[in-house]
């Protein structure tokens, strides 16, 4: 494996994660569409008594069945939970009961490590093809981002109704992300033919 094709990667992803964090602790993007509950205390008081100790992530209105419902019920409770559905209050929760310990370098730590090996890969894949031209590599890095943006991002907006400013901040943030591991791969893989990356 070529060194230039690792190098290119590693300097992709270190360029990917500061565009992040530019995005996330500068601009308003990481913040889009995400609000603050109103009158919290008494939100988590009540959340605390029904739902107790157990960590979860919780989609509401639920069904209503225990775990030993028949298939007749199953079938009934999802008939009424359409219409539920159409006229209560819908969304999804994720609670852990005693917090979590703040832990922003360990977060980041895993933050960097992803991006890199999202780099890395993508770069792999882009020297393995016939793409001779800054513009065509700076492209398919792109095109790869495009994909990677959409895979979970309009499933939850499709299927659970995520804020449409926060599906479209995340969307650009990736796309964003991926053009500048282009940027780097153009130039750092330079005239190189697709027959020397071995």
């Amino acid at each position: 494996m070529n060194a230039r094709i690792i190098l290119a990667g590693v300097l992709g992803g270190i360029v990917m994660f500061v565009w992040t964090s530019i995005a996330h602790t500068v601009l308003p993007l990481g913040e889009a569409g995400i609000r603050e509950i109103p009158n919290e205390k008494a939100v988590l008081d009540v959340m605390e008594q029904n739902i107790g100790n157990t960590e979860g992530l919780y989609m509401f209105p639920g069904f209503g069945l225990g775990p030993e419902a028949t298939r007749e019920q199953k079938s009934e409770a999802k008939k009424q939970w359409v219409e539920k559905y159409s006229s209560t209050p819908v969304g999804l929760l994720m609670y852990r009961p005693v917090g979590r310990r703040f832990a922003i370098g360990r977060w980041m730590g895993i933050e960097f490590a992803t991006e890199l090996v999202e780099a890395i890969l993508v770069v792999l894949l882009l020297a393995q093809t016939r793409l001779t031209t800054f513009g065509g590599r700076v492209a398919f890095i792109t095109a790869a981002g495009i994909l990677a943006a959409i895979a979970t991002n309009v499933s939850y907006w499709n299927w659970y109704g995520f804020p449409r400013a926060y599906t479209t901040s995340y969307m650009f943030i990736e796309v964003v992300g991926f053009f500048c591991v282009g940027i780097v791969g153009g130039l750092f893989l330079g005239r190189r033919s697709p027959q020397t990356a071995g």
